[in-house]
């Protein structure tokens, strides 16, 4: 059974940067996709980036793009996402996820495997 191990997550200030690691114990057809959802009180869970392992192919929120990169380590069995130009609105709770898709909205097609969550917060 896949497991995902979240690291990363913290306090910062805006204008910032975080890097946030998800460590997939084995890539599997289940972890085609992988990607970061992230949730805020009071708010509904979104899609923030996701990619295509084999490929690379990756995609991105709309709120994300131009600040967050996605990317992977296959050796490592690890997804990163790098967080720049931190802002308060991006304060979350953030948890890996993984799926045989992707959607195109930076979000992982009904996820099979979740991460534990790492929490994010940025202040003004």
């Amino acid at each position: 059974q896949v497991q995902l191990v979240e690291s990363g997550g913290g306090s910062v200030q805006a204008g910032g940067s975080l890097r946030l690691s998800c460590a997939a114990s084995l890539y599997t057809y289940s972890t085609n996709c992988m990607g970061w959802f992230r949730q805020a009180p009071g708010k509904e869970r979104e899609g923030v980036a996701s990619i295509y392992i084999r490929e690379g192919h990756t995609h991105y929120a709309d709120s994300v793009k131009g600040r967050f990169t996605i990317s992977q380590d296959n050796a490592k069995n690890t997804v990163y996402l790098q967080m720049n130009m931190l802002k308060p609105e991006d304060t979350a709770m953030y948890y890996c996820a993984a799926a045989t898709f992707c959607g195109s909205d930076g979000s992982v097609y009904t996820p099979k495997v979740w991460g534990q969550g790492t929490q994010v917060t940025v202040s003004s």
